[in-house]
């Protein structure tokens, strides 16, 4: 299977490298052996609901940003296949501005990364999430993302298990079942995110390291996703399932195979009865 992601941010969006242009990010692709690739960083929003610093473009960068793919998309055409795209939540009353960054791009990735609770984002990334309430809702946004046709690409499914190593509950395996059906139903890719696995192991800490496989694989008991209690849930649906790199940092797309490598050690005997795609 050719090399490819559809998952890569840029400095726009504030916590990736701030000097690492569009094209550094394409001439690393290049080098790799890439033969597809989408940029799709955190999608500006015009009715601000996450408010935490650094995290999306503003929203007056989104036509420098788009301008920006098409024109590499251009230079590169013979060499490299460049998309457009957007990583996008989904909240209630949404839907138009979420519409239109679909129809000026070339595909949305659905990263849930947070859900309302009255009014107010409640997110996952910082948050141990233990309230099955709450799972509930992310799969509830997940759902309704899917069946209004928004996302082309599911991005870290199993995002919501985040810092939890023990615990998979009633609500985890509910949540699970519920995307990964309405995916399956919609012939949505679900994405196994390599991000963490790398910032587990060769990143470790922010620094980059060659410490030797064996000790990258010690560091990987504990980690909380991908996870292989979800992962298991999704082989038992005829869903499609491709890798993320989920770029940010300069250097990060050459550890494509080390870390799917890793991510089958993780992920254990389930991976080999995923049904793995290269295109959304």
């Amino acid at each position: 299977m050719p090399l490819y992601n559809y998952h890569s941010h840029t400095a726009r969006c504030g916590h990736a490298d701030p000097d690492w242009t569009d094209e550094d990010y394409v001439k690393e692709y290049l080098a790799a052996g890439y033969g597809t690739v989408a940029f799709t960083d955190h999608a500006p929003e015009k009715t601000p609901v996450d408010l935490r610093p650094r995290i999306r473009m503003p929203y007056t960068q989104k036509d420098e940003y788009l301008a920006s793919v098409r024109s590499l998309r251009e230079r590169y055409a013979d060499r490299i296949r460049i998309l457009s795209g957007f990583e996008i939540e989904y909240s209630p009353g949404r839907e138009e501005e979420l519409f239109e960054l679909k129809r000026e791009s070339d595909l949305l990735i659905l990263g849930q990364h947070y859900v309302l609770l009255e009014g107010e984002p409640y997110y996952f990334r910082k948050t141990t999430c233990r309230d099955g309430g709450i799972v509930r809702k992310l799969a509830d946004y997940v759902e309704r993302a899917i069946g209004l046709g928004l996302p082309d690409i599911i991005a870290h499914p199993d995002h919501y298990l985040l810092h939890r190593t023990a615990e998979f509950t009633e609500a985890d395996a509910e949540a699970a079942h519920r995307i990964c059906r309405a995916a399956a139903e919609r012939d949505i890719p679900l994405e196994i995110n390599l991000h963490n696995i790398l910032g587990c192991t060769y990143r470790r800490g922010g620094t980059e390291n060659d410490d030797p496989l064996p000790v990258q694989r010690e560091r990987l008991r504990e980690i909380s996703y991908p996870r292989r209690e979800f992962w298991e849930i999704a082989a038992k649906y005829p869903v499609r399932v491709l890798w993320g790199m989920d770029v940010h940092h300069r250097g990060e797309i050459a550890y494509f195979e080390k870390l799917t490598a890793l991510a089958a050690d993780v992920l254990g005997g389930v991976v080999d009865r995923l049904t793995f795609t290269d295109r959304p």
